[in-house]
């Protein structure tokens, strides 16, 4: 890593308005060098953490891969524009963990494209960046913490909600007990999915649609399963509550200070998008955590919402007090009839800060906020309530063991094995 001032370090974040909003420990690093970073995947979300990276300030992206090479072209004359110099490219992951000199990555990639480029990237030493979910599969989640932990790197999960005021405040709000009892929590992300031609078509010339779906199947390609609109395709995004949905069911645990669920039950189906998704535009999952219940509810289409300042956030319900937050607003709603809300508008860059840290982190070794641990145990979460719709039946969690107990349907669903010729890394 190269040395930069001071000065140059908080001028950068201050250009992001980040530098008062950041926690104290990252405002307060001993050093301030040059993080030397890769790029792993340089589509939308890809740009959007390299863009984080520019405004948390002090890093320099040596290289960059993807498997469409337009994308790759667009995203090297984007970077080479932000800091005057080119980065290298390359079509494959392995190939950019070659280049001497970094010191981490970032992965943007879609989901079955997690697992394999972080356990070669921590196995080189190099520190990461990991976009959420963690992994596809569960057991990927095993196998990237066991790699995580026999390297010692720093591993920073996408969950940028983390470093929201908002979310922070009502935990400890809730902590303190102002709500009283906590009886249970709703989440909820509802809202209209645009939708593209899921008709079976060439891929575009630049992408390498084969490589492209990896270790996942090979499904036909349509712009409704290629780039962004992945997300709603069962065998790579896993559906709305895996791809976004997952950034509140974390951010209740964070709060309510849990790890993974006990049991997950969840019903929905595809009833206004048939024929253009594979997964559920609607779903209710019902996750027994053990300080209280955890409701989640989406619906991906609709003309308009009833309510739309609720549509995305949680529900706390306490016997005293009922608290809602979202990004950057939290409300408490006291007991009694004429009882005044308090609202609260807090507003933060989280993305930026999450970056910071991460960079941070990987400057001063200091463990940051969204480690591979919450990382894996918000993953499981989600993909256990996305197996018990699968399956059509509850599926009970032993997290000491990593179990589905008696529950062999379920079971068959914690590990996806690879399309040849790759392997998955627990089955090695």
């Amino acid at each position: 890593m190269t040395t930069v001032s001071r000065r140059g370090f908080c001028r950068a974040l201050a250009g992001a308005g980040a530098v008062a909003q950041m926690p104290a420990a990252v405002r307060a690093a001993e050093t301030e060098q040059t993080v030397k970073l890769g790029v792993i995947g340089c589509g939308w979300y890809g740009m959007v953490n390299v863009q984080a990276a520019f405004k948390a300030g002090a890093v320099d992206i040596v290289a960059m891969c993807d498997v469409d090479s337009e994308h790759l072209r667009i995203a090297a004359e984007a970077v080479t524009k932000l800091q005057g110099r080119s980065p290298l490219t390359f079509k494959h992951y392995d190939d950019l963990l070659q280049v001497e000199g970094l010191d981490a990555v970032i992965i943007a990639t879609p989901p079955q494209w997690h697992a394999l480029p972080f356990i070669a990237a921590v196995k080189r030493k190099l520190d990461v960046y990991c976009e959420k979910p963690l992994a596809y599969d569960v057991r990927e989640c095993r196998a990237m913490q066991n790699a995580a932990r026999a390297s010692g790197r720093i591993v920073q999960v996408g969950f940028q909600r983390r470093q929201s005021p908002a979310f922070q405040a009502v935990r400890d709000y809730l902590r303190d007990g102002k709500a009283g009892r906590l009886i249970c929590a709703e989440a909820a992300i509802h809202y209209t999915a645009g939708v593209k031609d899921p008709s079976a078509q060439p891929p575009p010339a630049s992408l390498d649609w084969d490589l492209w779906c990896g270790p996942a199947p090979l499904i036909p390609y349509s712009p409704q399963v290629g780039h962004k609109n992945w997300r709603l395709e069962q065998t790579t995004g896993h559906g709305h509550l895996v791809d976004w949905g997952i950034h509140l069911i974390d951010a209740a645990r964070m709060i309510l200070g849990e790890a993974a669920p006990r049991s997950v039950s969840a019903a929905g189906g595809l009833y206004a998008l048939k024929g253009k998704i594979t997964t559920p535009d609607v779903l209710t999952a019902h996750f027994d955590f053990a300080a209280c219940p955890l409701t989640w509810q989406h619906r991906i289409w609709g003309a308009a919402e009833y309510a739309p300042e609720v549509a995305n956030g949680l529900f706390f319900y306490g016997d005293q007090q009922t608290v809602f937050v979202t990004d950057n607003r939290w409300v408490v709603i006291p007991k009694g009839k004429n009882a005044e809300r308090q609202e609260h508008t807090v507003k933060a860059d989280a993305g930026v800060l999450h970056m910071a840290e991460f960079l941070n982190a990987v400057r001063t070794r200091q463990a940051p906020g969204g480690p591979i641990e919450e990382g894996a145990n918000s993953t499981i979460a989600v993909k256990l309530a996305m197996i018990a719709y699968e399956t059509g039946r509850r599926v009970d969690w032993d997290a000491a063991a990593e179990s589905v107990g008696e529950n062999p349907e379920a079971a068959a669903r914690l590990l996806r094995v690879y399309r040849a010729p790759w392997k998955h890394p627990l089955m090695v």
